[in-house]
């Protein structure tokens, strides 16, 4: 589509397994389309043999960067520069930086600056530093599980059953640390922004909600949609509409 955001997809293979290209891929797709993907690390290095199966499939290009020293990541400074090069060329508006390592904070926070939208992917060990200076975050181990079982109950059942939100549930979550502080953002969210009475769209909800959490995905949670996600917290009401052109439009409010 004429209107796709143009994404320049630089992932590191030091820190990053083969298993995820797939998702990666997949998730940038929802966004718009990858111009750029590109892949950093020192090739003649075996531990990145399983890589280079995949490269071709995907259409990755490979860039060499020697370990010059022990103890030194080149391969961080390469994809930085590299970045900085695709930034000044102005031919896309966003990154995807894939990687779980903090050096890219400061990297992500100046592409930031420069206006563009940065989605950031890595393993939940990312440290928060980095998963807070994106736009948004994605668990790749966490997509990878959701997309497994999502494969797995299209072929036992007709839908997963943890998208049934779970009924008579009335309190806020309290064994789910995560959960919990979902469920107080989304009520300060619907508090804040919500009209005369009470009520904030579903859409409008699930853009602040990125906003203040880079990287909250429904199915962190084990959900496909986030209306489902809100019914299961069980504080909030949900009210959905049924529109001209056959569409409904969902709305949130606390009960």
């Amino acid at each position: 589509m004429a209107g796709d955001k143009r994404f320049a997809v630089l992932i590191d293979a030091d820190n990053i397994s083969d298993q995820y290209i797939k998702v990666i891929l997949d998730e940038v797709s929802n966004d718009g389309i990858a111009t750029y993907k590109r892949i950093y690390g020192n090739w003649t290095s075996p531990n990145l043999s399983s890589w280079k199966n995949v490269l071709l499939d995907y259409s990755i290009t490979p860039i060499q960067q020697y370990s010059y020293t022990t103890g030194k990541n080149a391969t961080d400074s390469a994809m930085i520069i590299d970045a900085m090069d695709i930034l000044y060329t102005e031919k896309v508006e966003g990154f995807c930086l894939v990687s779980s390592d903090s050096d890219f904070t400061r990297l992500a926070a100046r592409l930031r600056e420069s206006g563009m939208e940065v989605i950031g992917m890595g393993e939940r060990k990312t440290p928060k530093p980095f998963i807070a200076a994106c736009n948004r975050f994605k668990y790749l181990d966490v997509l990878v599980g959701a997309d497994t079982a999502q494969q797995t109950a299209a072929k036992e059942a007709p839908a997963p059953a943890a998208d049934k939100p779970a009924p008579g549930k009335k309190q806020p979550p309290e064994g789910n640390s995560e959960l919990a502080a979902v469920c107080n953002t989304v009520r300060a969210i619907v508090a804040e922004n919500s009209d005369e009475d009470d009520w904030l769209s579903m859409s409008a909800l699930g853009t602040l909600l990125v906003k203040r959490m880079p990287d909250f995905d429904v199915r962190n949670f084990g959900f496909s949609k986030l209306t489902l996600l809100v019914q299961s917290l069980g504080i909030f009401e949900v009210r959905t509409e049924k529109m001209k052109d056959n569409s409904s439009r969902s709305y949130v409010r606390v009960k």
